[in-house]
């Protein structure tokens, strides 16, 4: 999930009302939450940081593991109204599913409709699925790969490397959940990571 005001239009005093949406996300089970003005947890030193260091047209992400919390969350803010945009990302049937749970409409939707060019050149779908979660590119191809190799070494786990690729992602959306299932499959400890994994 992403929330941020609009410059010129209700970004003064905005922060205050940001600083409740990561309240909100935290007590409804977020397992990460970022600013992509400050940074992570690991740019700031702590999730508290991350919270009272939010200023006015700051532009923050919280991230769950599964659809149960995604949906308080949505109910939570819809009873809190903040008057800031919220965007939510995820499979468009699986986003669909939970807005119509918490009682809300989708307004709207951007869709990416392929990859044009040398994409041979582009590493293996799996390596993407986990390069691509960091949207400023910060989680590189080559980290993944280093991560992989790791875990079928067994020098780590595949959720102490998922964590170790959510560190670089400076604005806090790379979800560690849904990666360690991603580097089982690409390590071979799993059969397979489906794109319906939350």
């Amino acid at each position: 999930m992403l929330m941020m005001p609009s410059k010129d239009i209700n970004h003064e005093g905005s922060a205050p009302k940001l600083r409740r949406f990561f309240e909100l996300a935290l007590a409804q089970g977020a397992i990460k939450i970022g600013d992509c003005r400050s940074g992570n947890e690991y740019h700031q030193g702590g999730v508290a940081e991350v919270m009272s260091n939010v200023q006015d047209r700051a532009v923050i992400h919280a991230v769950f593991k599964d659809e149960r919390s995604l949906v308080s969350m949505l109910k939570a803010l819809k009873q809190e109204d903040l008057g800031l945009s919220v965007v939510v990302s995820g499979l468009f049937d699986k986003v669909g599913k939970c807005c119509r749970e918490a009682g809300l409409e989708k307004h709207t939707i951007n869709q990416s409709i392929g990859r044009w060019g040398r994409v041979e050149e582009l590493p293996p779908d799996p390596v993407l699925e986990i390069n691509t979660m960091c949207g400023h590119g910060m989680v590189t191809v080559a980290l993944i790969d280093q991560v992989v190799e790791e875990i079928r070494a067994g020098r780590t786990s595949a959720e102490e490397g998922a964590e170790e690729l959510f560190k670089p992602c400076m604005c806090g959306i790379f979800n560690p959940h849904r990666a360690a299932k991603l580097l089982k499959a690409l390590a071979g400890e799993t059969p397979t990571a489906g794109r319906s994994e939350p």
